[in-house]
């Protein structure tokens, strides 16, 4: 109850911020319109008009956050014309007013320090304004203000398509070709069809091994039958193993999520093992409930596991890395963080909110001979952009 309730906190927070911004934003617009040499009924036309498009796509992306509507496959159309302009405005809309924000304030400074100069400088006369000058600068402004909302269509429309197929060779004590999905969040940016593409995907890359590491879902079980249909048409040797991460404890019941994947025949390790046997020696598939909403129990998970068996450990957050290390478990597959999601890359660095809150957040770790993997995954949480973190498929190529 304290978690949902913090999560609704930090919701309303996050659409204060939207609303400020917007509300920032309507009334430049608004000054703008009225300082054009437009008919005064044009005028106030257009500012109707556009306060009522502000406010219908605020509204819109509120309902669909709040109310975790569970529109299964929404057509195209409604992605296009509805759901991702509602997500593109909002998102893009607070570093547009922002942007907007400083051009005033820095201007302003600016001026003071120039008046400032001249006053000191004895200079009584008015500087004449120059209205090409002043033209040149709104525009550059306006300019600067559509960037967020351009990179911000440029992440929903092509950016969260891009995806990368990354293949990794580590030593593990047993060959194996291991393909790992993350982090798919089905739902309304996530419908079946963009599902069934990845499966086939995975299929092509014909892996010996299947595993998935939560967050099947966004914000409604009414997703995850779809998405476990499309990850059970992969075909893998010797089969498809999943744990849960915390999208499913919000949304669902471990009892409701293993009657799912049961039906399409998919092993839910929660604080378990499996045993496989093969031609070149038995290896194990270990997984563990989500770290901070679940029951997390790695003693549970490993309890009779002959230790000279080698252990794939599935874990949706990577923060258990340590612990498996100390275990002397070769690899542990992790995602949750999305690589960022929205990530900036300044002199060799990244930044992004999962950078600030992870020493996992993405990539390839080592602990002695104990290796971490965190896959960017495939879906988005919060809003369908992703900025410098494409979409990941992970083949390992075990040896």
């Amino acid at each position: 109850m304290i978690f949902g309730t913090r999560i609704l906190l930090f919701r309303l927070i996050v659409f204060g911020i939207f609303a400020l911004a917007q509300g920032y934003l309507f009334a430049r617009i608004r000054q703008a319109i009225r300082a054009s040499r437009r008919p005064a009924r044009f005028k106030s036309r257009a500012i109707l008009l556009v306060g009522a498009a502000m406010g219908l796509l605020f509204i819109l992306n509120a309902f669909l956050v709040f109310r975790h509507f569970p529109w299964v496959d929404p057509p195209m159309v409604a992605q296009v014309g509805l759901l991702y302009p509602a997500a593109v405005w909002n998102f893009g809309s607070v570093f547009s007013a922002l942007v907007l924000w400083l051009a005033r304030t820095v201007g302003g400074l600016g001026r003071k320090i120039a008046q400032a100069c001249r006053d000191l400088a004895g200079q009584t006369a008015p500087v004449p304004v120059d209205p090409g000058r002043r033209r040149f600068l709104r525009a550059g402004v306006g300019g600067l203000a559509t960037a967020p909302l351009l990179l911000s269509g440029y992440g929903a429309a092509y950016a969260s398509k891009a995806y990368d197929v990354q293949e990794i060779t580590l030593p593990f004590g047993r060959p194996l070709r291991v393909a790992h999905l993350t982090d798919i969040h089905a739902g309304l940016y996530m419908p079946r069809e963009e599902m069934r593409r990845y499966a086939d995907l995975v299929n092509q890359l014909h892996p010996d091994l299947f595993v998935l590491t939560g967050d099947f879902i966004s914000n409604s079980m009414s997703f995850l039958p779809a998405c476990a249909e499309e990850m059970a048409r992969v075909r893998a040797r010797y089969g498809t193993f999943a744990t849960l991460g915390n999208h499913e404890h919000w949304f669902g019941t471990l009892r409701e999520i293993r009657a799912v994947f049961r039906q399409h025949r998919i092993a839910l390790l929660n604080n378990a093992h499996r045993v496989i046997r093969t031609e070149q020696g038995s290896f194990a598939v270990a997984g563990i409930d989500d770290l901070r909403t679940g029951r997390p129990d790695l003693e549970a998970a490993l309890r009779g596991l002959d230790p000279a068996i080698p252990a794939l450990l599935l874990s949706h957050r990577p923060e258990i890395f340590p612990r498996a290390a100390d275990r002397g478990i070769p690899l542990t597959l992790a995602g949750h963080w999305h690589g960022g999601q929205i990530k900036l890359s300044l002199l060799g660095v990244d930044v992004s909110l999962a950078h600030l809150l992870s020493p996992y957040p993405e990539g390839l770790y080592r602990i002695n001979t104990s290796h971490l993997y965190v896959s960017r995954g495939i879906g988005t949480t919060g809003t369908p952009i992703r900025l410098n973190a494409p979409p990941e498929v992970t083949l390992f190529l075990l040896t």
